[in-house]
């Protein structure tokens, strides 16, 4: 008989998750641009948060929890792309990027803070305020797969 002895850590799919981690907070991201709807750094807390509950064994908890997520929107960008002759652009861009600090609160050798952005373009053709939502869906769940996969995979 064969006896595997596992310890330390958690790990589902690639995800490595410290077995003494049992609780999350997601801070409500600051926003300081202009150009952002007013909400959309709760919009992002609210899409991490979900991804967190969904996708790890982690409760959540604004109590002295175990691992917790703050930060700020840095970029709400609209940007044209692909000029075409004539000075016609073929399609517009909506960035959007994160500056995001992950502390630990039983191993603070662990805590770190890091930038990530994603993008999503659309046609010229479209109103941005009608695409919108979409687009900003679209790039949050690239954002919190990239924002999740830095705090539990090792990426």
């Amino acid at each position: 008989m064969c006896w595997l002895q596992l310890t330390g850590c958690y790990s589902f799919r690639g995800i490595s998750i410290p077995t003494e981690a049992e609780t999350f907070f997601v801070s409500e991201l600051a926003t300081r641009v202009p150009s952002a709807p007013a909400d959309i750094g709760l919009q992002f807390s609210e899409t991490l948060k979900q991804k967190l509950l969904n996708e790890s064994r982690l409760n959540f908890s604004d109590i002295d929890p175990d691992i917790s997520f703050s930060g700020e929107v840095t970029r709400f960008a609209v940007t044209s792309v692909a000029p075409q002759p004539g000075e016609v652009t073929a399609f517009s861009r909506l960035e959007i990027a994160v500056r995001i600090k992950y502390e630990y609160r039983l191993d603070e050798e662990e805590n770190w803070e890091s930038s990530f952005s994603f993008y999503n373009d659309y046609s010229r053709d479209e109103n941005l305020l009608d695409v919108q939502d979409g687009l900003i869906e679209s790039i949050f769940k690239q954002l919190t797969e990239d924002i999740f996969n830095k705090a539990f995979t090792n990426w």
